[in-house]
């Protein structure tokens, strides 16, 4: 056994401390160990509900060394029985120090010894610690196989190592909790970014399927442009956290009313109380008619009149565009006198139906798109609620600015470029390339991807889109719709 003193210690503890990568960390508290006790075999576990789990395992004379790190471990789990000193360790959360397995009556070493006839080995002393967090829970353990002194010779472990290998194993526990307390909390994140993109994809059976459509382009485009040979790489740290920017940019639609974030023609549920009218309007002229033979003749012109402007009204009603000819026939047709049930007067189109009906592109009139839009504010209201850090901490940012343009023409803050990271003008475009494209919009057809890419790059000209990041997206053709089974 190696002496070490505190100062050393002290120094492992601090260079272990700098280490971020988990796997990296246990391998290397295990090896660090093992060194200290000079032994031939060592073997990290990781506790788990139904049993222990390899971690890491070496036998340096067999030059043997499987581990998560390395990504070549096929050993199977030991589940927690008596017959296992490591699953006895775990369950008692007790130290063993065994001078000699094949002389222990305490202990089933069955197996050991089918390792060691299997490969010429000779397992002799053994020393097997828990690792514990703060709760007193073992959520691991380590074990050394055949200490060794200075000639070579097997040796028991002595009792006085047990302390400063328990000081590594403390070390140990602290940086597996710390790892596994942060895995809990962001499956708790992940899971709630899950439970909000179902909850947006239940409540609308519209734009379901955008969230998840742009989440494949990110994920899909990342890749690409991590292999490409380009200047722009993603950090492995940034993956994640704009993956989850993508899945949240629409939660603020949680609150946005229905019959505005669903409506899929300019007169919404408008349209059934419309129809209503103006059939009713029909049937009181045809009843003027037959009550006054001399009005007949009038009231089938107003007929012919009330359904030619209600063809008028309905053809354009889930039209993409109406030109300046349609909008004036609309007016026009505005002012026509319909006729009600009790005999009043009300025009063919009252001031709220025209505002619907005057709305050139698109089915939402001014105040409802204004009403639309605020879902970005939403986004950054909901996720400002939430405590984004580290990694994660431009989520909120990089979400909630998704309709923001490079020349400060966008909503809601009216950015410009020097505001803008390129994780948003990415997602950006993104956003509207899908969409542009997106087969379940109730408002629009899908529009074909050469038509879409035109209009982006007509957004770039106009000052509003990154043309670099376009060109790289369109360049991946990660967008190309995938074959169906």
């Amino acid at each position: 056994m190696k002496e070490i003193t505190k100062e050393q210690l002290i120094d492992i503890a601090i260079s272990i401390s700098s280490e971020k990568d988990m796997d990296v960390l246990m391998e290397r508290i295990l090896t660090e160990a093992m060194d200290y006790t000079e032994c031939d075999g060592g073997t990290l576990y990781i506790c788990t509900q139904e049993n222990l789990e390899f971690h890491t395992a070496i036998t340096r004379s067999k030059n043997f060394h499987m581990s998560k790190r390395i990504g070549n471990m096929v050993l199977p789990p030991v589940p927690y029985a008596k017959t296992h000193v490591c699953a006895c360790c775990a369950m008692e959360k007790k130290k063993i120090n065994i001078p000699d397995v094949y002389e222990s009556t305490d202990y089933d070493f069955h197996g050991a010894q089918k390792y060691d006839s299997m490969n010429d080995y000779r397992t002799k002393s053994m020393l097997v610690l828990p690792m514990e967090d703060e709760k007193g829970n073992v959520i691991g353990v380590l074990q050394f196989i055949n200490a060794t002194d200075e000639g070579g010779s097997i040796v028991p472990f002595p009792s006085e190592c047990e302390q400063t290998i328990s000081a590594l194993s403390s070390l140990a526990a602290v940086s597996l909790n710390n790892h596994q307390l942060s895995e809990q909390v962001l499956e708790l994140l992940h899971s709630f970014v899950k439970v909000m993109a179902s909850a947006i994809d239940t409540r609308s059976p519209y734009n379901a399927n955008h969230s998840r459509s742009m989440a494949r382009y990110a994920e899909k485009f990342i890749k690409w442009l991590n292999e490409a040979d380009g200047d722009w790489k993603f950090e492995e740290k940034d993956i994640d956290p704009f993956i989850m920017s993508v899945w949240l940019h629409d939660v603020g639609k949680l609150v946005i009313p229905l019959e505005v974030m669903d409506k899929p023609t300019r007169l919404g549920d408008k349209e059934e109380r419309f129809v209503s009218k103006v059939t009713t309007a029909i049937l009181m002229e045809r009843l003027r008619g037959y009550e006054h033979p001399e009005e007949k003749d009038a009231a089938d012109e107003k007929i012919k009149a009330l359904k030619e402007a209600k063809e008028l009204i309905l053809s354009a009603n889930g039209a993409g565009f109406l030109p300046d000819d349609k909008l004036e026939a609309i007016k026009k047709a505005a002012s026509i006198e319909c006729l009600t049930a009790d005999g009043e007067s009300v025009p063919f189109l009252n001031e709220e139906e025209l505002t619907c009906m005057m709305v050139r592109k698109g089915t939402l009139t001014d105040e409802e798109r204004k009403i639309m839009q605020s879902h970005v504010i939403n986004t950054e209201k909901m996720l400002s609620q939430m405590i984004f850090k580290g990694d994660y901490a431009n989520v909120p940012v990089w979400a909630a600015s998704h309709h923001e343009f490079l020349n400060g023409s966008g909503y809601p803050k009216h950015l410009k470029a020097e505001d803008l990271p390129k994780e948003t003008r990415l997602l950006t475009i993104l956003d509207v390339y899908d969409a542009l494209t997106a087969e379940d919009r109730p408002y629009k057809p899908a529009m074909p991807t050469e038509k879409a890419f035109g209009i982006l790059h007509a957004m770039e000209q106009d000052g509003q889109l990154d043309g670099k990041i376009l060109d790289l997206f369109e360049k991946s053709g990660v967008w190309k719709k995938e074959p169906k089974v």
